[in-house]
């Protein structure tokens, strides 16, 4: 999926593009180390301090200080900081208006704060337990602020190309329509919202489960970003619609794409003057 996008963003050379392109790349370098970091922790735990850590393996999963831990959840804040970003680029360009997404920025700002200060009290506890000192408080505050940013950022974006689409719907000369843009948006903000309201019901029941989760969402935050540039690619028609689609102009080259322009109509007349035919055309 991250050579499909970078596909499309070579292919389709557009400045909107480049910020999104760096994005893909950051998603897979923090991806990829989430991984490894994790494969580190479970040598660790199984492995390397099997039987030399105090209450073995599972004293040690429980210990929130660890290094790998706390290394994890660093990573996760990175990537949750960069894929919520994203989404409200996206909204800013498509409304071209920094008042649509104060809200969103607001929010980001405030789970981008609790991702980066829930890994240095759990730096801080000494063998503790991730529900039961204010790491918990700050990690409910994460999950609880980047599933708002998500949905509010998601639905500003969709409310937007779906206005524009029933603007122009009964004016374009064409039957193409920008509603499966609208799909794939809803389908990439169900599937991280998803996941999110997962998290955050299993870490507030104090469920273990939020562990698995939490290793889950780090490929999700990247699959639900790619999806949108790759599940556009096929379905565009000409090469100025994936730009168009990430653009504050959607709405101008949406009309000049689907306006109604003049024809020519050619009428061709057969008659018969003494025996002959002759063959009359028309221009209308």
């Amino acid at each position: 999926m991250f050579m499909g996008t970078m596909w499309a963003s070579i292919h389709y050379k557009r400045d909107a593009n480049r910020p999104i392109a760096l994005a893909a790349i950051l998603l897979l370098i923090l991806s990829t180390a989430h991984l490894i970091v994790d494969i580190i922790r479970l040598q660790d735990g199984f492995v390397k301090y099997r039987d030399i850590f105090p209450g073995g393996p599972v004293a040690f999963f429980q210990d929130i200080s660890q290094p790998t831990f706390v290394t994890k959840n660093l990573i996760y804040a990175l990537q949750t900081m960069i894929g919520d970003g994203v989404v409200i680029y996206r909204c800013y360009v498509v409304w071209q208006s920094v008042w649509v997404i104060i809200l969103p920025s607001m929010l980001w700002c405030g789970s981008s704060v609790a991702a980066l200060i829930a890994p240095y009290y759990a730096s801080q506890a000494t063998g503790g337990n991730v529900y039961t000192n204010q790491t918990r408080q700050w990690i409910t505050a994460l999950f609880t602020l980047t599933l708002s940013t998500n949905l509010i950022s998601s639905g500003l974006l969709v409310y937007r190309i779906w206005t524009v689409e029933r603007k122009i719907s009964q004016n374009r000369a064409t039957n193409g329509t920008m509603m499966p843009i609208v799909h794939v948006l809803v389908d990439a903000a169900i599937l991280y919202s998803a996941a999110l309201v997962t998290i955050l019901i299993c870490f507030i029941c104090a469920n273990n489960a939020q562990y698995i989760m939490l290793d889950m969402i780090m490929p999700i935050i990247s699959i639900a970003f790619y999806m949108v540039l790759i599940r556009l690619t096929p379905w565009q028609t000409t090469p100025n619609f994936l730009p168009m689609a990430y653009s504050g102009e959607i709405e101008r080259r949406s009309s000049q794409r689907y306006s109604m322009k003049p024809s020519q109509v050619h009428v061709s007349q057969w008659t018969q003057n003494d025996g002959i035919e002759e063959e009359v055309k028309t221009e209308t």
